[in-house]
């Protein structure tokens, strides 16, 4: 069994009548998702807010300022006939700058949601779980 840890963010912005949410598609398995990765390795050095905000511009175009952590999601997968047990540490963002065509090779696309259907958009259990959480922090 293996252990990793990712970080990334749940980013909003608003205008004057709306509120957007920062969603992608990811590359590889072709789900929506929000955008995080590994956090560096300990010679690194690397916070888990540092890893956050480095995730979210890499792979969106995207500068976020981290809002508030939310609850660190837990689930298992198998990769390479390997079970990993994964911890994800979101934290909510407000939008700061950049441009969602400014992203990496790992998203084939990037959006901003309106913010009542991004629970409809999100293709995992996982991101479904944070993003009720999420919401709440962003309606309060």
């Amino acid at each position: 069994m293996k252990f990793e840890f990712s970080a990334g963010g749940i980013v909003y912005k608003r205008d004057t009548k709306r509120t957007f949410i920062l969603v992608s598609q990811h590359s590889g398995h072709h789900g929506w998702v929000f955008p995080k990765g590994h956090i560096a390795d300990k010679k690194k050095n690397e916070t888990k807010e540092e890893a956050a905000l480095r995730e979210v511009q890499e792979e969106t175009g995207v500068v976020g300022e981290i809002i508030q952590p939310l609850p660190p999601i837990t689930y298992w997968f198998i990769h390479e006939k390997e079970k990993i047990k994964k911890t994800v540490y979101y934290f909510l963002m407000q939008y700061v700058q950049g441009k969602i065509t400014d992203h990496d090779h790992e998203m084939e696309k990037v959006e901003w949601l309106p913010i009542e259907e991004v629970a409809e958009r999100l293709t995992y259990p996982s991101d479904k779980q944070i993003w009720e959480k999420a919401k709440l922090a962003i309606d309060s």
